[in-house]
């Protein structure tokens, strides 16, 4: 195993700050004027300590993405859940490949026989089948796909 690998399961060491942060930001923010001031007064700091602290929790990849979360089917675009089977000698450089595509989202390993799972959001429906190809192409391993049937609305947090 990799050092970043065993640095990617490792459970990370956060201050309080950190983990407040984390912690709050999760739930969302307020649809307001300055929505990361109204944060820091919950949490009892300045507004330039929170951006701050996210600001370095994303340097640090502790977090490796902040922002909004869009519904691109909503918005006429392609989503789909994959899986792919990696072995595990190929995992992290497959992980890389995979990540560098702007199209996958929450790219994830699990205890299965297919142990990379990941979604792909796409500007068209038709771009889904374009990007597996590339990423296909890119990898030289088959990516399963999984278009949703049914929409569950889970409200999932980490708490840390």
């Amino acid at each position: 195993m990799s050092a970043a690998t065993e640095r990617l399961q490792a459970d990370p060491e956060f201050t309080e700050v950190e983990r407040a942060v984390i912690n709050r930001l999760q739930t969302g923010l307020p649809l307001v004027h300055s929505p990361y001031a109204v944060v820091a007064g919950e949490l009892g700091m300045t507004e330039q300590a929170l951006l701050n602290t996210l600001a370095d929790l994303l340097d640090r990849r502790i977090l490796t993405r902040f922002g909004p979360m869009f519904h691109a089917g909503e918005m006429g675009g392609g989503l789909t859940l994959t899986a792919m089977r990696i072995p595990e000698n190929d995992f992290e450089a497959v992980t890389q490949k995979v990540n560098s595509f702007d199209e996958v989202a929450h790219n994830y390993r699990r205890e299965h026989e297919l142990n990379m799972w990941f979604v792909l959001a796409t500007e068209t429906p038709e771009d889904i089948a374009r990007v597996i190809g590339e990423i296909e192409s890119a990898t030289g391993y088959p990516v399963y796909n999984m278009p949703k049937e049914e929409e569950f609305h889970v409200h999932l947090h980490f708490p840390v």
